[in-house]
C-alpha cells in the first residue's frame, strides 16, 4: 500500500462534476483506493462517499492505493486531484 498527500486547486473544490470524473478514473484501476480528508475516509469508487468528503479549493487530500497499479493509479488519480477543472 501506498499514500500521497495532495492539495485541491479547483476553485469549485469537489461537486458533483469532477467527483464523477474522478470516480470514474478510479474504476479504471483494479487497485482498492480510499481518499483521506481530515478524520474522514472513503471508498474512492463511490460518488456519494466522495461527496461526503465536502473537497474544497486548497483541501489537503490523502490518497490511500493498495493493490495491482498502485504506482499508476496514485500518479494519475492525484493528478485529477490537484488539475481537475482547474482555471
Amino acid at each position: 500500500m501506498i499514500s500521497q498527500t495532495f492539495t485541491v486547486l479547483n476553485p469549485s473544490g469537489f461537486h458533483a462534476r469532477p467527483t464523477k470524473v474522478f470516480v470514474q478514473k478510479v474504476g479504471t484501476f483494479s487497485c482498492k483506493v480510499n481518499v483521506i480528508k481530515g478524520d474522514k475516509k472513503v471508498n474512492g469508487k463511490s460518488s456519494l462517499s466522495m461527496l461526503t468528503l465536502g473537497i474544497q479549493q486548497n483541501d489537503e487530500v490523502t490518497l490511500e492505493v493498495d493493490g495491482e497499479e498502485e504506482e499508476q493509479a496514485i500518479k494519475e488519480l492525484g493528478a485529477l486531484l490537484t488539475h481537475i477543472f482547474e482555471e
